[in-house]
């Protein structure tokens, strides 16, 4: 259980923050920029839940997902070592779960004939929304990856971030009764 008795600790004053280790980095480094993002991630799907009250599919989806984050959260800002915690790590079956619930979306929804623009419902904007915020989070996880030549970030902490995405895309589309309402890109539509 975590038990979190004092909310400021004046770490960061000075630009510093803790890892779960105890260990003290800058708040401009690779790796707090990786979980902050997950931490905005997280943020915008709650936004999203508000517009999923009437779609008790999704809303559960996005539930285990923002628990997911956090555990994402935890395995980003846990550095390897030997006493890695394996418990603050992203696990292959979680992974495994999104590209189900990609799967079982997906069956339910209209052909894509085009490549769909961010709209059509508040909840797919919302969603749309929360999936360029898990790009951005892929993007500074993989960045952070590189930053420590591969040996920072564990590799399912990624491929979770690239599957949420997917399945952002996807749930998006269900908003959208189901892809119907879905609105779709008109190449070079404005001439």
């Amino acid at each position: 259980m975590v038990r979190l008795n004092k909310i400021y600790t004046r770490t960061g004053d000075a630009g510093r923050t803790r890892l779960v280790t105890g260990e003290t980095v800058g708040k401009a480094s690779p790796r707090v920029a990786a979980y902050g993002e997950t931490d905005e991630l997280n943020a915008v799907l709650g936004l999203a839940r508000l517009e999923l009250k009437d779609e008790p599919v999704l809303d559960a989806i996005l539930a285990r997902t923002q628990n997911d984050l956090f555990d994402l959260g935890a395995d980003l800002a846990t550095p390897a070592g030997p006493a890695d915690r394996s418990d603050l790590r992203i696990v292959p079956a979680q992974v495994t779960r999104l590209e189900a619930e990609i799967d079982a979306l997906n069956a339910d929804l209209e052909p894509l004939t085009s490549f769909v623009l961010p709209g059509g419902s508040r909840a797919s904007a919302h969603l749309h929304l929360a999936r360029t915020v898990c790009r951005r989070a892929e993007r500074a996880a993989s960045a952070f990856a590189e930053a420590e030549g591969g040996l920072g970030v564990h590799a399912e902490a990624v491929r979770y971030l690239n599957r949420l995405s997917d399945l952002l895309f996807v749930a998006a589309r269900w908003a959208n009764d189901r892809g119907r309402a879905d609105v779709l890109w008109i190449p070079a539509g404005n001439r």
